[in-house]
């Protein structure tokens, strides 16, 4: 019962954040009929920063981790954000009504991490005095970026050949993807994406905090200013997001389902995950709890403007309303059933 109790306060905690705080504000001054506007170059610089500093962040936590120890773990956290990306393409993605492109990139958010739910497990771990792996955060960038690059990836192979199949007829293009002009297109997209001004600045900041030491830069300029840079961000995002809300309603049902489903089955796949670490390295039950709610989480810091710069096709409505709107409270409350699934599957 504390347990639950614990669950219900840390979602009302999370609801007065800016994360979600900013959001809803957001919808409100939308709703309202405001004319606030934020300009795109200052939006790019936003992003930018924040993307910045999420790589630097995680470079410095891969660099300072026991890399053997690390080793295992990192590699099942990119598995699982790939492993969750396909899952969805091949469900939301594929529903009746559902576009393309909303789904793929909602498949990304729910692939990548949520920074909020992880520390929301943690604190609950460290209420029951369960212990964890100090190199958790640095498993981090190995789901995030695995998921979001796969999705960017899968969204724009699936528009070019929807652009193909348009231009060129069915059979004809079913052709023209195949064999070595389909491997040619792949390179290209995948190309493209690594080259996108998000993906790109996420990227050199991992190099960066992975190969130098930029601990003082990071700490003296990124750091202070991420949480109000963020919140600006959630504002922007809760504005274009009720502004192309009427977009979602058709098939808003699909969504729901699968905000509240998710969150429960890759928590499984994590979970499962851990447990092969655990048999492998000794990875610790803490830790397996912590790579459950990884896997259920949907990312609400670098997933958003990191999709928003790649697919700026893609609906916020959906993406972010079913990430930030449904994913996330239930992340959270699922967090007692990783870890008593733990406790009575491994032992404290």
């Amino acid at each position: 019962m504390d347990m639950i109790f614990g669950s219900a306060a840390t979602i009302v905690e999370q609801l007065q954040k800016p994360t979600l705080a900013f959001l809803i504000g957001g919808m409100v001054l939308a709703a309202m009929g405001s004319r606030l506007t934020v300009p795109e170059p200052v939006y790019k610089f936003l992003v930018l920063v924040l993307l910045l500093k999420v790589g630097l962040g995680a470079g410095i936590s891969v660099r300072e981790a026991d890399v053997v120890a690390l080793a295992v773990p990192a590699l099942a956290a990119a598995g699982l954000g790939i492993a969750i990306v396909l899952l969805c393409s091949r469900t939301l993605a594929r529903w009746p009504g559902v576009n393309r492109m909303d789904g793929m990139a909602t498949a990304g958010l729910f692939g990548a991490v949520s920074a909020s739910t992880l520390a929301a497990g943690m604190v609950m771990l460290d209420a029951e005095g369960i212990a964890y792996e100090g190199f958790i955060g640095a498993l981090y960038p190995f789901m995030d970026i695995a998921a979001l690059v796969t999705a960017i990836l899968m969204a724009k192979m699936s528009a070019a050949r929807a652009v193909a199949a348009h231009s060129v007829g069915g059979g004809t293009a079913t052709v023209a993807m195949g064999g070595g002009a389909g491997d040619g297109i792949v390179r290209e997209i995948l190309a493209d994406t690594l080259k996108s001004p998000a993906i790109s600045a996420l990227l050199l900041g991992l190099g960066i905090g992975l190969l130098g030491r930029p601990e003082q830069v990071y700490e003296g300029f990124y750091e202070p200013l991420f949480r109000g840079f963020l919140s600006i961000l959630m504002l922007i995002m809760g504005m274009e997001a009720w502004a192309r809300l009427g977009e979602m309603r058709k098939v808003a049902h699909a969504y729901v389902l699968y905000g509240i489903a998710a969150p429960f089955l890759h928590g499984l796949m994590g979970f499962g995950a851990g447990l092969v670490a655990h048999h492998l390295t000794g990875f610790s039950a803490g830790g397996v709890v912590l790579l459950a709610v990884m896997a259920a989480s949907s990312s609400d810091i670098s997933g958003p403007p990191t999709l928003r710069g790649a697919l700026p096709e893609a609906n916020p409505s959906a993406y972010v309303g079913t990430s930030t709107g449904i994913g996330t409270p239930v992340a959270i409350l699922s967090i007692p059933v990783w870890i008593a699934l733990a406790g009575a599957v491994i032992g404290f």
